[in-house]
């Protein structure tokens, strides 16, 4: 037996870090990858915790010397999920969840085509804007880029195994946790 990856995307400012921290709280029979990016932190993240930020450069490195599981582009930066980690707790039988981009998902999915797909969807696109918005952390041609985005990101994430509406996060984490007790290892 091996245990099981859980991929969680969904548009930017849909709430998937919120969601997923309430999430890990509950359930600590689940490991969350932690990702690599070479955009700057936010305020108040933590290099390890939230992300491994790296240069532009150590990241191109990385790609050449096939260390990512997946990784794409997205508003200018590198995400991607570090190969040896995912293999390592699966081996283990400890089931792992990754927050990743959408089109990370789909590189997943091609190797690991029995992990669970999860996207987060905004209860409307009005309340995505307002969302954005309220971070304070972007100019306005950044949100209309991320708004422009999540229009197509919505559009795809109909090949996701389930699609989870962040409308009010009690609502959203009893969905999550619904669906993390059908398929865990």
């Amino acid at each position: 037996m091996t245990g099981k990856l859980f991929i969680i995307a969904g548009c930017s400012g849909v709430g998937k870090g919120t969601l997923i921290k309430e999430f890990l709280k509950k359930n600590n029979d689940i490991t969350f990858s932690i990702s690599y990016t070479t955009r700057q932190p936010r305020p108040g993240e933590e290099n390890g915790v939230n992300y491994f930020y790296i240069s532009k450069e150590e990241f191109e490195k990385m790609i050449k010397e096939d260390g990512f599981i997946e990784h794409a582009e997205f508003s200018g930066n590198y995400y991607g999920t570090g190969k040896e980690f995912i293999k390592k707790k699966l081996e283990n039988n400890q089931n792992i969840l990754l927050e990743i981009e959408i089109q990370g998902c789909s590189q997943v999915k091609t190797k690991i085509p029995e992990a669970v797909s999860i996207f987060i969807l905004p209860p409307s696109t009005e309340e995505l804007e307002k969302r954005l918005r309220g971070r304070h952390t972007e100019t306005e041609e950044a949100i209309q880029k991320r708004l422009s985005v999540a229009s197509r990101e919505i559009e795809e994430s109909k090949k996701f195994d389930y699609r989870v509406i962040n409308d009010h996060i009690d609502n959203a984490l009893a969905e999550l946790q619904k669906i993390y007790e059908t398929n865990k290892g």
